[in-house]
């Protein structure tokens, strides 16, 4: 008798963690508190827009291995498309420059040679101090790393620091920057090549699959079933989960998954120290009257100077993602909406006085604040021998990330099949 697996949360790292044990011979039990899974990552129809728009934008890139091991697993690498070439282009909307990262093949960061390859008014020897970020100590913050002032960091740096962790460049934590920039930007373009969410937005390359990947194999999933309380031991075992309406009670060889958010987790756990601070990100999507064609001609802009960040493009729908948008977060939806078109605008030559019809999605507490001293609040997965942990708050060695979802659920399958 190998024992039930009891995931709570369907979030990625949820959905990571059962598909991962999916026909093990296990029984799999998926619970989540909503009626949807996804999480923070997921799409629906807008009526509004009559279009399926994301909660929020998410690229994946080549270099997040889990990611893709899940999307393969599950068969949802079909619902993505890549960018080809592989380029990051942008525009600073200050002075309409515009300039576009192409990262050559090889690992070495030979590219850089070519001034066309680089962030205008940058020298070659300017990137060396990126190196500084793998020497940082855990307290670092970007900002002593990667000082502001400079064209190089103005331009680059900070928009992908805090793109990357959704944290002011002024507190983020220089080594979980350091933690992606090691993994993509000096791997070359394979490791940077960006993935977005086709037609079917991102619940079709990542969740849907995933639903009928453990339906497949007889996973169970119940949804608008929240835990309220675990019962444990002296010891710290699981010995039941309460539901309110149902208490299950745990065999000797069950294991418990909490995918939880850490808000979650510290309401079920009170001794368990999380991350308790977060930052917001703010999403706007449009649906245009005609094609466009973005700065660069791919389907995905960054930009600098403005309001508005990064810029998708997926056919007639534009959609823009703000990190770090905790100052915006209690301004009116419509004076959103005309604020982030001004600059969706001037990227695209369309009239800044006539906004497309579009909808504002807020996520007040989408990720926690990649900062040093947040970063000591993450708990490891194990919590007793049969109570695990996953989510992307965890202690992944990334920011919060889909790969790092994704790396956590992996991690707490492998330890409850044990």
């Amino acid at each position: 008798m190998t024992g039930s697996v009891h995931v709570v949360g369907a979030g990625l790292s949820g959905l990571a963690c059962a598909t991962a044990l999916a026909g093990s011979g296990r029984d799999i039990i998926l619970y989540e508190a909503t009626d949807h899974a996804g999480g923070r990552c997921r799409s629906w129809h807008d009526a509004l827009l009559d279009r399926v728009i994301d909660n929020g934008n998410h690229l994946i890139l080549g270099a997040n291995p889990e990611c893709f091991a899940y999307l393969d697993r599950i068969g949802g690498r079909a619902g993505l498309i890549t960018v080809d070439p592989v380029a990051l282009p942008f525009l600073d909307l200050r002075d309409r420059r515009h300039w576009t990262l192409r990262p050559g093949n090889g690992p070495l960061p030979l590219w850089l040679a070519d001034p066309a390859r680089r962030v205008p008014d940058s020298g070659l020897l300017d990137y060396l101090a990126v190196l500084k970020l793998a020497f940082a100590g855990p307290d670092a913050r970007v900002v002593d790393v990667l000082p502001e002032g400079s064209p190089l960091t103005d331009r680059l740096w900070k928009p992908l620091a805090v793109s990357i962790l959704n944290t002011p460049h002024e507190a983020g934590s220089a080594r979980l920057l350091w933690s992606v920039f090691r993994r993509t930007l000096l791997r070359g373009a394979n490791a940077c090549r960006p993935w977005i969410a086709g037609s079917g937005g991102l619940s079709a390359a990542l969740v849907d699959p995933a639903l009928a990947y453990l339906a497949r194999f007889g996973a169970r999933v119940q949804f608008g079933n929240r835990l309220k309380a675990l019962e444990r031991t002296a010891d710290g075992l699981v010995s039941a989960l309460d539901f309110g309406s149902d208490r299950i009670v745990l065999a000797a060889r069950d294991k418990v998954v909490l995918a939880v958010p850490p808000e979650a987790a510290a309401r079920l756990l009170p001794d368990l120290p999380v991350p308790d601070r977060f930052h917001a990100i703010l999403n706007a999507h449009y649906r245009l009257e005609s094609p466009v064609t973005l700065p660069g001609g791919l389907p995905l802009v960054g930009l600098v100077g403005g309001v508005a960040e990064w810029l998708f493009l997926r056919d007639d729908l534009i959609s823009v993602t703000i990190s770090a948008a905790d100052a915006l977060m209690d301004r009116d939806a419509d004076d959103l909406l005309h604020l982030i078109w001004r600059d969706v605008a001037a990227a695209t030559g369309l009239d800044p006085d006539h906004p497309a019809p579009g909808r504002i999605v807020k996520e007040k507490r989408a990720t926690f604040a990649a900062t040093p001293e947040q970063g000591h609040k993450r708990p490891r997965p194990q919590q007793s021998a049969n109570l695990l942990l996953a989510g992307d708050w965890t202690d992944t060695g990334l920011p919060a990330t889909i790969e790092g979802a994704v790396q956590s659920g992996h991690r707490a399958a492998a330890m409850a099949a044990q």
